[in-house]
């Protein structure tokens, strides 16, 4: 058999599938609930990746697609392609491409510090070429970044939104951890990525998982009631139980069992919640400050805040677009959402809760488009250099977030309204005052079209698989087995220390730059980071 392998290297996680390569068939999908690299967002990579080491990212990642690959069942001397997309860190990591030039802003500091902007075109490469992946003899096909910041996976959400063949002004937005969004404006698209971070994607929620069978996905109110909605294997919404919100009391079994919620699901209990006074910002209403949900998974008063953060990142995002453009959020005639979240998000409950502009009257939602471009490019090396020339055409205006003043206001506004309460009114009068576009209140009945049912809609016969453990490690050997403080001290449980006194680091477990109570917690004579190496697994033949 000839098989290629299409993947999205996603900052949450990894979606990779299986396709004959003479009959363009999807075999099987696999999909992993965490990125390999510790952290729980794009600049936890980054951090990581700039401060331990790119050699050790890209072995990380190098490894976690090689567990994919073991995973969908494809042997060595089956797989003749291999193509990747993501974002402009996550696509050079894995090519063991230098990201300095994306991890440090403004070209004066780019010189000080003699940094050279990478070449992201498209390319077709061996895989003899990628450190790790020599024992393999495959094509690798990669998409094209529109600029070195603007990625593949912002081209893709472009493209695949259809918003370049439009005369309307449209946004487009990746609703992840790192949320690439493009407004349209004429000729001329607006990029930028909101480093969210995964609470919209079921994570740094306590109970919180990413899409994947029996993780609650939405919910609706039914006489006081919450009816919880719960995806099957097949990434289904099917009703669950019916609970007391403010007592977990269940009044109705459902069809299926929950085992976390996912980001959606988050959204879809904000809006309800908030719109049926269970909630007034910044507290939950119920006697313990706590909404209980079916099988005894709790939302917190702490989750809405995370969940919160991440809504404002995103709406903060639009308003500096549309502030970089000189238009009003009520010009926007439509909306793309892509991505998991972008698919599973009841899109009306979306709107209201703030992650679309309130005024656009369309609504489109449009799937997994990154790994919709990875199979593409995978099957016809003619669509891959056709995105290159439609890249070079693009008319491109990258705003960073990051050292955008619009930014900082807006954000630090969403901030005040997610944990302090402070009223909408005095949010929009605020944004007035530093001269941002401002905010109407949401329309009833905008139009949704929704363009697929799951994010990935075609899985394949042999159906699809979740990794729940990317499989990825780093390894020390250390000198103080008997004080195991590192074990103690991490909240995730990422770290095992053998007989051997090594120490193994299940790197989709740790936290990276956001804990390190680790490397707080012992001397660093003893564990050092800078010690770590990434794990070999032993390979199929």
């Amino acid at each position: 058999m000839r098989y290629g392998v299409a993947i999205d290297l996603g900052t949450s996680g990894y979606r990779a599938q299986k396709i004959d390569l003479d009959t363009g068939e999807i075999k099987r999908t696999v999909i992993t609930l965490r990125n390999p690299l510790p952290g729980a967002n794009v600049m936890d990579h980054m951090d990581f990746a700039i401060h331990y080491g790119q050699d050790l990212a890209h072995g990380l990642s190098v490894n976690a697609v090689k567990n994919l690959f073991e995973t969908l069942g494809v042997e060595r001397g089956e797989l003749k392609r291999l193509s990747i997309c993501g974002n402009p860190i996550q696509l050079s990591i894995f090519q063991g491409i230098s990201i300095e030039d994306l991890a440090y802003a403004g070209e004066r500091k780019k010189q000080k510090y003699d940094i050279k902007e990478q070449n992201r075109n498209a390319r077709i490469i061996s895989s003899k070429e990628i450190p790790g992946l020599e024992e393999f003899d495959c094509e690798v096909r990669v998409p094209p970044a529109i600029k070195h910041e603007v990625g593949a996976d912002a081209l893709a959400l472009i493209i695949k939104s259809g918003m370049l063949d439009s005369d309307e002004i449209s946004i487009a937005t990746d609703y992840g951890t790192n949320a690439e969004m493009a407004l349209k404006v004429k000729d001329v698209i607006y990029t930028g990525s909101a480093a969210a971070g995964p609470a919209l994607e079921g994570q740094q929620i306590k109970q919180g998982k990413l899409a994947s069978p029996f993780t609650i996905s939405d919910f609706e109110f039914e006489d006081g009631a919450l009816r919880n909605y719960v995806l099957d294997e097949e990434m289904k919404a099917v009703p669950g139980d019916l609970v007391d919100p403010a007592t977990g009391k269940v009044l109705e079994e459902g069809q299926i069992k929950a085992n976390g919620i996912t980001g959606t699901g988050v959204i879809a209990l904000l809006e309800k919640a908030l719109g049926h006074g269970l909630a007034e910002l910044p507290k939950i209403k119920t006697p313990d400050g706590t909404i209980h949900l079916q099988n005894n998974i709790k939302f917190t008063e702490k989750d809405m805040h995370e969940a919160g953060k991440a809504i404002g990142a995103i709406r903060a995002g639009h308003i500096t677009l549309c502030s970089a453009a000189g238009i009003q959020m009520e010009d926007i005639d439509t909306a793309y959402m892509a991505g998991a979240a972008g698919t599973y998000m009841d899109a009306v409950k979306a709107q209201k809760i703030g992650l679309i502009p309130y005024a656009t009257g369309k609504i489109c939602q449009i799937g997994n488009t990154s790994l919709i471009v990875a199979k593409e490019i995978l099957l016809s090396e003619e669509r891959l250099w056709e995105l290159q020339a439609i890249a070079n055409k693009i008319i491109g205006t990258h705003i960073m977030f990051a050292t955008a003043p619009e930014f900082a206001d807006a954000y630090i506004l969403e901030l005040a309204y997610w944990e302090e309460g402070m009223p909408f009114k005095m949010f929009k009068k605020y944004l007035k005052k530093k001269g941002l576009p401002n905010l109407d209140d949401p329309i009833d009945n905008p139009v949704i079209e929704k363009r697929v049912e799951r994010d990935i809609p075609v899985l394949g016969e042999e159906g699809l698989y979740v990794l729940e453990r990317v499989g990825t490690y780093l390894t020390m050997v250390v000198d103080c087995p008997e004080c195991k403080k590192c074990i103690k001290v991490c909240p995730n449980d990422a770290i095992t220390i053998d007989e051997e006194n090594r120490v193994m680091i299940s790197t989709d477990l740790c936290e990276g730059a956001h804990c390190q109570k680790c490397i707080r917690a012992c001397p660093p004579d003893k564990f050092n980071w800078e010690n770590l190496k990434v794990f070999k697994q032993q390979q199929q033949a």
